[in-house]
């Protein structure tokens, strides 16, 4: 039986539902993805996550759909190359922070 072709998010249910939110509420939910980097940057400085994000991000600027918006693209980016065990936690944080926000986040 042929192995299906999994997404790196696919196999976290907690992380596939804040992915596909994250896709289908991209403009209401970048404030919310730069206060997540803002987090993120005061642990390891503005400089090491450009830096970082400069290595990882597409050379052709790249054709998914999270690649328009550069401060979605750095969220996801982030996100995808961290120890799937942060991965789970990150997720599970960030719809916690969107619900305390008022946004809901239904099934």
């Amino acid at each position: 039986m042929a192995q299906e072709f999994k997404r790196w998010y696919d196999f976290d249910p907690e992380l596939l539902k804040l992915i596909n939110i994250l896709k289908d509420y991209q403009a209401e939910l970048r404030e919310q993805a730069e206060v997540f980097l803002e987090s993120i940057e005061s642990k390891v400085s503005k400089e090491t996550l450009d830096m970082f994000y400069e290595q990882t991000k597409p050379l052709n600027g790249g054709n998914r759909w999270y690649d328009k918006d550069p401060v979605i693209s750095k969220t996801i980016e982030l996100i995808r190359v961290i120890p799937t065990k942060v991965q789970r936690q990150t997720a599970q944080n960030f719809l916690e922070a969107l619900k305390a926000s008022g946004i809901s986040l239904e099934d």
